[in-house]
């Protein structure tokens, strides 16, 4: 599993949740409207789970260091609520308030929360576990990626074209209860979907590392 993400950006954790699990997960999240839910670890049952030894023995490899649930997001995309997403890579993080530092921006704000990109040395320490409550494919909007980019540091548009025009994309096509692991800076994208049938995703990502000169992460479990 390391070698893969490493190598390709991504990995996987098959049948990660049992079906007890999964029900559990789903119950406590509930229902969103839109895109997704943002701050999620604040509900209890995805606290306990995003601090767990069962996740962090999992994702320490990844961080150097003592893993951190730092910021999760619930996906529900489904007939009613339904979008695509273009080839791109994840490069902000969360943080508790805006502090001016050397190497750190463009800032934005997302639902009251601010958000910066920090430099590339705090995304290649951080990894993300994507958990699936649903079956994931290309009918339903499955996540795609093109492997190996990762490695490539921040990409402007131009260079995410060449990349596309280069690389083969991956479908992660995925089953109830699997688990995918990614670096922040894979090219990623999703289709919208094409089916009736849902697919929920907690997205939970995880940091070892301090921040510098007094900026914290938002979330911070």
């Amino acid at each position: 599993m390391m070698c893969e993400v490493e190598q390709f950006g991504y990995s996987w954790a098959r049948g990660f949740l049992t079906e007890e699990e999964i029900g559990t997960l789903g119950g406590a999240l509930g229902n969103v409207t839109g895109a997704g839910r943002r701050g999620v670890l604040e509900i209890p049952e995805v606290r306990v789970l995003a601090g767990s030894e069962q996740i962090r023995s999992l994702v320490q490899r990844f961080v150097g260091g003592r893993p951190r649930p730092v910021r999760a997001i619930f996906f529900n995309k489904s007939s009613d609520s339904n979008w695509l997403v273009s080839w791109h890579q994840d490069l902000s993080i969360a943080v508790k308030e805006r502090i001016e530092i050397a190497g750190f921006g463009p800032w934005s704000v997302k639902e009251g929360v601010c958000h910066v990109q920090p430099p590339d040395s705090v995304l290649e320490r951080m990894i993300t576990l994507r958990i699936h409550l649903d079956d994931a494919d290309e009918t339903n909007g499955a996540l795609k990626v093109l492997p190996g980019t990762h490695c490539l540091g921040r990409l402007s548009a131009d260079e995410i074209g060449q990349c596309r025009s280069s690389i083969p994309e991956t479908l992660c096509q995925a089953n109830r209860g699997d688990a995918l692991l990614m670096r922040p800076m894979i090219l990623h994208a999703s289709s919208r979907s094409t089916v009736v049938r849902p697919r929920r995703i907690l997205h939970i990502e995880y940091a070892s590392q301090d921040l510098p000169s007094g900026l914290e992460w938002y979330d911070d479990v």
